[in-house]
Order: C-alpha cells, then sequence, then structure tokens
C-alpha cells in the first residue's frame, strides 16, 4: 500500500472593514471601483422585493456609470424565502447571464438579503468575493458582522450554510428611517440580546434612552450600530467557527427561531428573539442561575422596545417543544439553552461550553410560564 501526504497548512487572513455612516452606496462603488475586490468588473446585486427600488437599483445604477457590468437578483421579501430553492434560483439566472469565476456578489439588504447572498458568494464557482451593504437595523446588528450564511429548510433554521466572510460591510444608518416601525422594534431584539449577554452598561443605557431609539435619533442610531459591532466582534475574533464561545450570540434563539418558525413567520425574527430572551430568562431563574429582578429588567426593557415576551395563543406549545430539537445547539438528542447569569453575562457551564441542559419539561415550564 502506498501512502502520499497532503499538506495544505495556510494562514488566511479574512479582516475586513466595516463602515458605518449614511447614504453609503457612492462610497461603496468607489470602493469597488478602487480595487476592494481586485480587477473584477462583474458584479450581481442580489436584494430583496422591499429593498430593490430603494437601495439595490441605484447601487446598480452607480456600478453601470463606472463602466462596471452588473445585474439585479430579487428575492421576495421575507425570511419564508430564505430558502435553498431561491439560492438555486439566483444561482441558475446568474449562470445564464454569464456569471462565473470573476464576478462578485453585492448584498444589498437585510438579514434574510445578507445570509442567502453570502451563502451563493461561498459556494458559487466555489467562492466569489462580496460585500454586504445592510440597510436594517437588525441587519447592523446581526446577520452582516461574523461571516455566518445560511439558509433555511422546512425542519430547521440556518442549519444549511458555512462560514465565508465578506470584503466589507456597509451599515447606512439612514436606510433605518425608510424602515416600518416593526422593522425597527424587531431588529432592537438583537441589540437587547447583545447588551444583555456582554455589557450590562450599554443594557442601562438602553433602559435610559429607548424612546429616542425608537424616534432614531441619529446619536442613538450611531451609538447602537458602533456596540453592536464591538460585542460581536469580540465574540467572533476569538472564536470565528462557533466551536465555543460563539455559542453565547445564540442567547434567546432556541424558543426564537421555534417560535418564529410554528408561527409560520407571523411574527418577525426579532419579535420572535424578543420571546425567546423571555423564556431564555425564566428558564434561568427556575434553575437558580439569574436573579428575578434582573430576568424582570430584561423583559421590561423588551416591552419598552415594543418586542413581545409571551407566547401568542395560536401557537401550539407541544408543537413547539418538538420544534426545539431542530436548534443546533442539541448534543446527542438533548437541550441545550445558553441561559444569562445576569446581565451582561453568560451562565459558562464548563471550560469553553455555553451550552446548558435542558430537559424537555424545563423547557416546558419556561415556555408555559410566558404562554
Amino acid at each position: 500500500m502506498e501512502k502520499f501526504q497532503v499538506s495544505l497548512k495556510k494562514v488566511v487572513d479574512d479582516s475586513y472593514e466595516i463602515c458605518i455612516g449614511e447614504q453609503l452606496a457612492d462610497q461603496m462603488v468607489d470602493d469597488l471601483a478602487s480595487g476592494l475586490v481586485g480587477t473584477v468588473n462583474k458584479f450581481a446585486v442580489i436584494t430583496d422585493s422591499t429593498v430593490g427600488p430603494l437601495y439595490a437599483e441605484p447601487v446598480l445604477k452607480g456600478l453601470r456609470a463606472r463602466g462596471f457590468t452588473g445585474d439585479l437578483f430579487v428575492i421576495p421579501a421575507g425570511e419564508e424565502h430564505k430558502t435553498r430553492e431561491e439560492k438555486a434560483r439566483i444561482e441558475d439566472e446568474m449562470l445564464g447571464k454569464g456569471y462565473r469565476r470573476d464576478c462578485c456578489v453585492v448584498a444589498v439588504g437585510g438579514g434574510v438579503v445578507t445570509d442567502l447572498a453570502g451563502f451563493l458568494a461561498g459556494t458559487f464557482a466555489r467562492g466569489v468575493p462580496f460585500v454586504n451593504y445592510a440597510t436594517t437595523l437588525l441587519a447592523a446588528a446581526d446577520a452582516s458582522i461574523g461571516g455566518k450564511t445560511a439558509v433555511d429548510t422546512p425542519l430547521a433554521t440556518n442549519l444549511i450554510g458555512l462560514f465565508y466572510q465578506p470584503k466589507k460591510v456597509y451599515i447606512d444608518l439612514a436606510a433605518w428611517r425608510t424602515l416600518p416601525k416593526r422593522q425597527i422594534i424587531s431588529g432592537m431584539a438583537e441589540t437587547i440580546k447583545h447588551a444583555c449577554l456582554a455589557d450590562s452598561q450599554f443594557f442601562c443605557w438602553l433602559e435610559e434612552n429607548m424612546d429616542k431609539v425608537l424616534t432614531l435619533d441619529p446619536e442613538c442610531c450611531l451609538e447602537i450600530a458602533k456596540n453592536n459591532c464591538r460585542i460581536k466582534y469580540e465574540v467572533v475574533m476569538q472564536d470565528e467557527r462557533e466551536s465555543g464561545l460563539r455559542e453565547v450570540l445564540n442567547l434567546g434563539h432556541t424558543v426564537g427561531r421555534a417560535v418564529e418558525t410554528v408561527s409560520n413567520y407571523q411574527l418577525m425574527h426579532g419579535e420572535a428573539v424578543g420571546i425567546g430572551l423571555a423564556a431564555a430568562c425564566a428558564l434561568a431563574v427556575n434553575a437558580g442561575i439569574m436573579p428575578a429582578e434582573d430576568a424582570k429588567r430584561v423583559c421590561i426593557l423588551l416591552e419598552k422596545a415594543g418586542l413581545p415576551v409571551r407566547i401568542p395563543s395560536y401557537v401550539d406549545v407541544d408543537v413547539l417543544l418538538k420544534k426545539l430539537y431542530t436548534d443546533k445547539k442539541v448534543r446527542n438528542g438533548r437541550l441545550r439553552f445558553v441561559l444569562p447569569e445576569q446581565i451582561g453575562k453568560i451562565y459558562q457551564v464548563a471550560d469553553n461550553d455555553f451550552g446548558y441542559p435542558v430537559t424537555e419539561e424545563q423547557a416546558k415550564e419556561a415556555i408555559l410560564a410566558i404562554s
């Protein structure tokens, strides 16, 4: 028997810049023209049906004005369209228009767009460069940072995907003012989550400034964007591939993702995460991990932001419990939750382990407590 060792050790620098400001479309086009993605001159601008006319079409126009080739690829708006089928449809459209390895993907939109477009970029021609132009508070807080890309399936959310980093991220605060109020409220869930897991001072700031935040006060918007980036970066830089610490970013998502799906997406992602945060706090209090007063403050802040903290009456609790087992933190058929120890700190089960094992009975008790 002959053996041959294939040595492929290498060091990869996936660092990238996040640009926060207002009306950044021209800046992004300038950066692309200045070689941000090398000599690429063909751009696939991926967006959704809501954002397309507002932001993606002007981006495409700007690229063409610089002499680049580009096309718009549109998915229907909504989490329910973040699917393998939509990804495949866009891939086929790109192939039909001659896109190959010498292209770049420009994702313009919220978390659904950045998740799907990033996954597509990572697999198209075995990987092409992409940039994110985040137009929602939710994308600014979560989806556009960290390189996690994915699509949903009927059985689970975000389990089909890969880690693939963008070349640059643009967070356009001006775009927030075009969002419906419900979108702004939904986006606040990830911001509150970040404060809960890592920064008690930021949590206090949110308690004091929530009214101004919801009116999209410019200074408050900038403060939120900077803190969201900082907190998520401090986690991701230590655990890019979610082998331990990065799991803390799933706070509120075990119940949140499940209730979002079981509601047939009547709940927006942030609304579902708000409910998930309330459930995680209830579970932590029941387990003797979190002071009841801290859990109360979390729920009060969620409600002050306009987010729900109770399971809707139309959601079947037993169906919801079964859906929990599709969560990516499940190990050997056992539910695991990320739980807060106090505001600004996550409970650590063991060294580099933040998934607290929970029985179905314990999960049901916490869910019933917020039903």
